[in-house]
């Protein structure tokens, strides 16, 4: 008989907190955001389940999307961060010539 190992839940809450934490913004912020407490967010940021229309509303006040909040892995945001960073410091297309 083949033993199958459940996968760990997702904590969608632990999620939210890292992501907004990688985003350098304060639980405080997303708070005004929905207008809710901070004490309310940190809650959030407790629960292994987030309702959707909860989801919705914090990945709104991250700028993500709520997929983006399920998904969530460190390792992958960081490369990509770094990635991104550097394909900026690369790409002169925003530089203007100008010529007097």
């Amino acid at each position: 008989m083949e033993h199958k190992t459940k996968q760990p839940s997702k904590h969608i809450g632990r999620n939210i907190g890292r992501m907004r934490e990688m985003l350098g913004i304060k639980q405080d912020v997303v708070a005004d955001k929905l207008g809710l407490s901070q004490q309310k967010v940190s809650k959030i940021e407790q629960s292994e389940t987030v309702d959707n229309d909860t989801l919705e509303k914090v990945a709104t006040a991250l700028g993500v999307t709520p997929e983006a909040i399920k998904s969530f892995d460190e390792e992958t945001v960081v490369y990509n961060i770094q990635n991104n960073y550097e394909a900026s410091l690369n790409d002169t297309s925003h530089l203007v010539n100008v010529n007097y």
